[in-house]
């Protein structure tokens, strides 16, 4: 028989059989794992061991995956290169440009049979051709560019999740010790250890199980958490998270024979399928939109309805042009159809500042430069025939078809200079290159956009645990037997049985994933694994001389007779076990404030047993806690109570069976105190420094911690965040609570506004409160420039505040996986420095747009007048369109590398931040763009008119279509050039320095680019010839074409000296709140965001809106699909690419139906959807489910239960009535973003019918 280390080939059970296994639920599940013989009996079917785990061998690992499957599921194959020049291709004006090139070259060589074909036919004959074709290959170049840029970015991104991938470790046991793994080669067989906030990677059965409560709303849709244990419900799936409590399963399934994975394969094979038949369907609904749209303006008296009119429900957006596959919901939208950002979820807020306005900014420049365009080519085309027609009194030949083609190659070419495609290449590389740089400077950045708003905090809630102090926590100070000892006592000095009981109770009630590992070298400091409180405790019991796990040895986790897990109602955790002779023994720790209420005893001097009494309390708390707190110590204290069947002692109680362990109140009181221990978490050497320079940048730091409030201040005046002159406020979580709700418990703005201006502590805070505080600022009106708020979590109640956030971090180290995947950066080394660092990125960024944004306009502003004063003055353009394409070409693409990747300095952090409402382009940046404009219209037009007689050369003017380059075209085209070049130098500052020089040789990009194309220039110029209307220029040509060129350096110092101030604020543009931009996002398309207003719509208004939403519904549901199915490998956010790891999976919310049954993708869905719209839908019913929630409840950092978001200080109920039920919890599972998409739509569905009735102005809004 064949053996494999030993042991059989052959498993016990097989891959089909454990598949089965899995798909068991609750008492089903105990019944099928009995009949395999339980759960020891499936370990040794499996030849593993509930204690000692695999033998970790390389043989027996290799031949588990080749069985039973690793832990990987294959990503779906990123785009082609080929793939992405096709999307580049389709941008709407370099079609028009190819097509008219295709004309142009078309015509060159059609020869008409005229009489009267003009001499110079045959000499033109070996040109004509020449200026199409160049066209034709300058969008090549363009388009080649794009397409790379994008490819670069698809790599960067994909190299981006696998990082993100490899950081996911989980705790599994293997040869009997407890270890590490990367989540893709944890195998069938293996024993895996959970805790609150793990993320479950793979299928199991538990062994053993505390109080474990898991959240599977990512498979079953399902928002109530479900209690699991070996008798109630064993098994364990992949994707699901753990909410509280602890365990060991059994791993039963990996890979794509998982839960989740099943559900992904499904999903992957339906996609070719689905395809085709979600396109078609594409096609109809844009029909009938459209046919829709045309009949709906009929009822309505304008084309979109006013400002402010809007109902709730006309907020949903409009499905998007082919052209631009963008998700146009939540903060990730891409920038243009050349370059769209990369896949990413939308589940996030708004659109992010800089993207709200440079769309907008965008759209503007499109329309005026569309006008001149037009206008171009009307003057052009009239011009030549008054001229030809009129005055010549010409017949009409076919060859003047070619004249009308070069105008319009002209007026397309205006256009093509005047949109700035560039803009979002700039926005694009910029970030690409800060999230590759901030890498190196512990920031994983997941949303792109979130290192831009990053730039424009004004505020950082930060958790106090693990980013202000160092997460190193030691026991420092001890109270046992009326003994306060400022440094560790030894086992000697404590009365012995007291000692016994501290190690002991310390050893057994802590989470066996908690220990202490030796250091790598000899002279390091030994690890801390897991709950670092517990382990500076278990590190006490090691200075006392006593080996922990020699304890835990002789009491293994399956003696355990109950298990109180810490959670933030009880802030303790309590471990009953049996006692040697009879009955059962309770140990506990928590906050001593907590434990020392249900003490009834304490051991003083010498171990004496005493009643402890109130007074001996409260002088406890003022001579021994409280001190210790004020010194910034964290104060935990330790107790047991014994159950005994028979005579029982002072402090013991008598039983006569075994007590309700589920009357937890009784359970838990009349404890004996054992000590109270002091330990020191001490903030990190960086911190202060970091602190000082986000305050002098102008970024309020405040704390947001769950510890009490003199250990929260102490830390704080460390760290800095309290100054001795400042006016601040330190409050508790209940204090808070009390301040900001109205006599009815309702949250109210108002009263916010009077708390957190102030506010720089909240110490015993819920997560509830976080996510109150950060909403509070951010919707805040009180100051100017409207907050930007940045937040750090690392629990998995953090969520709700991580999502609410600008811009969440989560903890890479300490951080649990569900606040990873509510967050936007993810800090790898948990430290506060790196915030500052990423602050320093995003200002970058900014900057780096701004001055792009400088640049290009300068550059838009003089080619769009030139051309189109060219053409009305000369009726021909001074610049060519080959040579427009090229100028183009430097001030997009080259220009956008150039500049997107500048290096921050620290002199970014010496200005105040830019907020919400700050100005795009402030009034020193349209100063430097009028100013420089003016310079080099001046010299271009002096050229063109006066140029041929200052010069002394033949004069380009008026020239025959068909005549060849002239020098003073040519002089008039390099000049502006050289002019373009040197003003790259000047837009290098943004803020009125006078020293643009400085710094240039730290960017070898920039300098690189800018000799490159200086070079290219000389080239086109000197040998550029027909193909780019040139001819050679003599050196002193060059020289004057040169000394213009850096005219624009000094012209620069001379508008530097202008004082910014004296100019009015209306030369400013992207002024006020982003919301203002939103309307205009979708060019081409109406799009409608809700405005809150009191305004009653007009009954045209709201059936315009009516229709039109039910219109956007089909279609969002539509296009929920394409994205789900196209899209769905590579949007996977955290953890799910190669690994199982990813939650998004399953119905969105509610209804509790598996996906595998979803039948939305029939083909008459269409018919179906829209029936069901025509039905009148339902009121919302209220609260159908409604969770009371404790307002008041404090926790410690490490917490596990979970709350509902609270909207308006209330509990959120479901608010949907019909197909879908969505019941609210705090943590939306990050299902795939179309599904998730889906129920947002038929709830804005509901919601919108609702307000129609009631003309609320939005309190009616639903996180989702």
């Amino acid at each position: 028989m064949a053996t494999i280390d030993g042991r059989p080939a052959q498993y016990g059970i097989s891959l089909k059989q454990l598949r089965e296994l899995m798909e068991h639920r609750g008492r089903e599940g105990v019944a099928m794992i009995g009949e395999f013989g339980g759960i020891h009996e499936l370990c040794k079917k499996l030849y593993t061991s509930p204690n000692e785990g695999l033998s970790g061998s390389k043989a027996d690992e290799e031949h588990r995956r080749e069985t039973f499957g690793s832990n990987i599921i294959p990503p779906k194959p990123p785009k082609t290169f080929l793939t992405l020049v096709w999307e580049a291709l389709q941008d709407v004006t370099l079609i028009i440009l190819e097509v008219a090139a295709l004309v142009s070259l078309g015509l060159s060589f059609y020869k008409p049979a005229d009489d009267e074909a003009p001499v110079l036919q045959e000499e033109e004959e070996h040109h004509g051709w020449i200026e199409g074709l160049a066209i034709l290959i300058s969008v090549i170049v363009v388009v080649i560019v794009t397409a790379f840029n994008d490819y670069s970015k698809e790599r960067q991104f994909r190299g981006l999740q696998n990082r993100i991938e490899g950081e996911h470790k989980f705790s599994v046991i293997r040869g009997g010790e407890v270890c590490q793994i990367s989540v893709g080669d944890i195998l069938v067989g293996d024993i895996a250890q959970i805790k609150y906030g793990d993320l479950l990677p793979a299928d199991g059965c538990l062994i053993q199980s505390n109080d474990l409560k898991v959240d599977e709303s990512s498979l079953t849709g399902e928002s109530d958490h479900v209690k699991k244990g070996p008798d109630v419900d064993p098994m364990v799936l992949s994707g699901t998270h753990v909410m509280e409590g602890s365990g060991k399963m059994i791993v039963t399934a990996v890979g794509v024979n998982s839960q989740a994975g099943i559900i992904f394969t499904l999903l992957g094979a339906a996609v070719d399928e689905q395809e085709a038949e979600i396109k078609k369907m594409k096609k109809e609904a844009k029909k009938a939109s459209k046919q829709a749209n045309k009949s709906l303006t009929g009822e309505s008296d304008g084309r979109t309805p006013m400002k402010g009119t809007q109902t709730q429900a006309s907020s949903q957006r409009q499905p998007v042009s082919e052209g631009t596959k963008s998700e146009s919901d939540g903060n990730h939208v891409p920038q243009s159809s050349s370059t769209s950002a990369p896949a990413e979820t939308g589940h996030k807020k708004e659109k992010s500042v800089l993207q709200a306005k440079l769309t907008k900014l965008a759209i503007q420049i499109g329309y005026a430069g569309s006008t001149i365009a037009v206008l171009t080519v009307i003057i052009l085309i009239i011009q030549f025939c008054i001229k030809t027609f009129v005055i010549d009194e010409k017949p009409w030949k076919n060859t003047y078809a070619n004249n009308l083609v070069k105008h319009l190659i002209i007026g397309v070419t205006v256009l093509v200079v005047a949109v700035p495609e560039g803009l979002p290449l700039a926005v694009t590389l910029s970030l690409a290159y800060s999230v590759k740089k901030m890498m190196k400077d512990n920031n994983l950045v997941r949303h792109l956009d979130a290192c831009e708003t990053m730039g424009n905090a004004t505020a950082i809630c930060s958790d106090k645990t693990g980013t202000l102090t160092t997460n190193r926590m030691t026991v420092v100070q001890s109270y046992i037997c009326e003994k306060l000892c400022k440094v560790l006592p030894t086992l000697s000095d404590i009365p012995q049985h007291v000692g016994n009981l501290i190690t002991m109770g310390i050893s057994v009630n802590s989470a066996y994933t908690s220990n202490i590992m030796g250091g790598k070298n000899p002279g390091d400091l030994p690890i801390q694994v897991g709950n670092k409180t517990e382990c500076s405790l278990l590190g006490f019991v090691q200075a006392l001389g006593v080996k922990y796990q020699s304890i835990r040895d002789e009491i293994p986790e399956d003696k355990f007779t109950r298990v109180y897990t810490f959670n933030s109602v009880r802030k303790s955790m309590g471990t009953v076990i049996p006692r040697p002779n009879g009955g059962y023994r309770l140990y506990t720790k928590g906050a001593s404030e907590i434990i020392m209420k249900k003490c009834a005893f304490i051991y003083g001097h010498e171990g004496t047993l005493e009643k402890f009494t109130r007074d001996m309390q409260e002088r406890l708390i003022r001579e021994v806690i409280e001190p210790m707190a004020c010194d910034g110590l964290r104060t935990i204290s330790v107790a047991y109570r014994d159950f005994v069947p028979g005579k029982a002692a002072l402090n013991e109680v008598h039983i006569d069976g075994e007590p309700n362990w589920d009357d937890e109140e009784n359970i838990m009181a009349n404890l004996t105190c054992l000590c109270v221990v002091g330990i020191e978490d001490p903030v990190r050497p960086e911190v202060p420094d970091a602190i000082r320079k986000c305050q002098r940048a102008g970024i309020t730091v405040r704390m947001v911690t769950g510890d009490n409030i003199n250990t929260a201040r102490s830390i704080a005046s460390k760290c800095g965040i309290l100054r001795p002159n400042d006016d601040f406020l330190i409050l508790e979580g209940k204090e808070f609570n009390r301040r900001i709700r109205d006599t009815n418990g309702d949250i109210q703005q108002h009263l916010i506004d009077k708390v957190w201006p102030k506010l720089r502590v909240l110490a015993r805070s819920s997560p509830t409160d976080k996510y109150t505080l950060v909403k509070g600022i951010i919707d805040s009106a009180v100051s100017e420039n409207r907050e930007v708020v940045a937040v750090t979590g690392d629990g998995t109640n953090d969520g709700p505040a991580l999502k609410k956030a600008d811009v969440g971090f989560a903890m890479g180290i300490a951080g649990t996986d569900v606040a990873k995947e509510a967050s936007d950066i993810i800090l790898t080394d948990d430290n506060f420095s790196s915030i500052v660092k990423a602050v320093m990125w995003g200002r970058n960024v900014y900057d780096s747009i701004a001055k792009f944004l400088q640049f290009q306009l300068t550059v838009n502003v003089v080619a769009v007048i030139v051309a189109f004063i060219g053409a009305c003055a000369v009726q021909d353009s001074p610049l060519k369109a080959v040579q427009m394409l090229w100028v183009n070409l430097i001030m997009d693409t080259l220009a956008s590398l150039a500049l997107a990747t500048e290096l921050p300095t620290p002199d970014l952090l010496l200005r105040k931040p830019y907020g919400r409402t700050k100005p795009l382009i402030s009034r020193t940046m349209m100063k430097n763009i009028l100013g420089q404009a003016l310079y080099q219209l001046f010299i271009i037009f002096s050229l063109l008119f006066v140029g041929d007689l200052i010069l002394d050369i033949e004069s380009g003017r008026g020239q025959e279509l068909n005549a060849g380059p002239t020098q003073h075209f040519t002089i008039i085209f390099n000049t502006f050039v050289m002019m373009t070049l040197f003003n790259e130098i000047n837009a290098r500052k943004i803020h009125g320095q006078r020293n643009v020089i400085e710094g240039l040789l730290t960017n070898p990009i920039f300098y690189t680019i800018w000799i490159f194309t200086m070079i290219s220039q000389v080239l086109i110029i000197q040998y550029g010839k027909m193909a780019f209307s040139t001819r050679a220029l003599s050196l002193d040509q060059w020289l004057w074409c040169v000394f213009f060129g850096i005219g624009t350096l000094v012209w620069g110092q001379l508008i530097t000296s202008v004082p910014t101030r004296k100019l009015p604020k209306i030369l400013s543009w992207g002024r006020g709140h982003p919301e203002e931009y939103t309307d205009a996002m979708n060019l081409g398309e109406e799009r409608f965001d809700s405005i809150d207003s009191d305004k009653k719509p007009r009954a045209g208004q709201i059936l315009w809106i009516r229709g039109l939403t039910r219109l956007q519904t089909q279609l969002r549901v539509i296009r929920a699909f394409r994205s789900t199915l196209e899209d769905l490998n590579e949007r996977r956010s955290m953890h799910s690419l190669h690994s199982l790891r990813s939650p998004r999976t399953g119905v969105p919310v509610g209804g509790g139906h598996p996906l595998y049954n979803f039948n939305l993708l029939s083909p008459n869905y269409n018919k179906h959807q829209h029936q069901q719209q025509q039905q009148p839908p339902p009121q919302p019913q209220q609260n159908l489910t409604s969770v009371p929630l404790p307002l008041d409840i404090s926790y410690i950092d490490e917490d596990p239960q979970q709350h509902l978001t609270l909207h308006n200080g209330r509990t959120t109920s479901i608010n949907i009535s019909g197909p879908v039920s969505t019941t609210q919890s705090t943590r939306v599972p990050a299902i795939s973003p179309g599904f998730s998409e889906i129920a947002h739509t038929l709830q804005q569905q509901v919601r919108s019918n609702h307000n129609e009735t009631h003309h609320s102005n939005g309190q009616n809004e639903t996180r989702i």
